[in-house]
């Protein structure tokens, strides 16, 4: 259930960062929107690593760089496990692997959406077609739909979903930025408790309806962000490479 902190006399969804952060706790399941950092949630990620959480079990689409996005996650060690669809820009990541600190599922990027989409839909999973022959079949239960068999991917959902959104309203009504939009969409209605992070806060009935991308009855609360450089992301992202 949302609890809704009131503002004069409209209910909000608004909280406090620090009030966020009770949400978080050792060993949670926490999935992360974003692609490749950009859209990934910069102020919420911090608590996490302020708050000392630790033993995540993470689902993104990727690990972002070593100090962008999730990657930072993964760089303080307060990741286990790890679903997602590649790593390749994170070497740290790539170097947990290696040294069995870090357990990683990969999973196609498209099966990977669907199954997170498929978990905020209240669905079981997916059939898919996809690696049939490789090690991605080992354990998979088969169906057979119109004389085509399928392997079923099961649906994904998180204890807590984290995304990062252009504006919002005080009911959660989100609106993305581009390409920041990436993933965010289906992680937010993922998660058993959705924490949006956004950059500007308007009162309920100024955003355009038609520009609204994720309704806020999939979002459970909303903090003010302090916006992020993505000017200094990007120069970030160069010298990392």
């Amino acid at each position: 259930m949302v609890s809704q902190s009131t503002e004069g006399s409209s209910k909000t969804k608004q909280i406090s960062i620090e009030a966020a952060a009770a949400h978080f706790f050792n060993g949670m399941t926490l999935m992360v929107g974003g692609f490749g950092g950009v859209g990934a949630p910069p102020g919420l990620i911090n608590v996490l690593i302020d708050r000392q959480i630790k033993d995540i079990y993470m689902i993104s689409n990727d690990t972002g760089f070593p100090w962008i996005g999730p990657g930072k996650l993964i760089t303080e060690k307060r990741v286990s496990r790890l679903i997602a669809s590649h790593i390749g820009s994170n070497p740290e990541a790539g170097k947990q692997m290696q040294n069995g600190e870090l357990a990683v599922e990969f999973i196609p990027q498209g099966t990977l959406a669907e199954k997170i989409r498929a978990g905020g839909m209240g669905l079981g999973g997916i059939l898919v077609d996809v690696g049939f022959g490789t090690i991605v079949e080992k354990g998979k239960q088969t169906v057979e739909v119109q004389e085509k068999t399928f392997m079923v991917e099961p649906a994904l959902t998180a204890d807590v979903s984290i995304v990062y959104a252009k504006q919002s309203d005080t009911y959660g009504n989100l609106i993305y930025d581009k390409s920041a939009r990436n993933t965010n969409p289906l992680v937010a209605m993922a998660g058993n408790v959705t924490i949006a992070e956004v950059e500007e806060i308007v009162p309920a009935g100024q955003l355009d309806p038609e520009c609204v991308v994720t309704p806020g009855v999939f979002v459970d609360y909303i903090v003010q962000s302090k916006g992020v450089d993505w000017k200094w992301v990007w120069e970030l992202k160069q010298d990392t490479k």
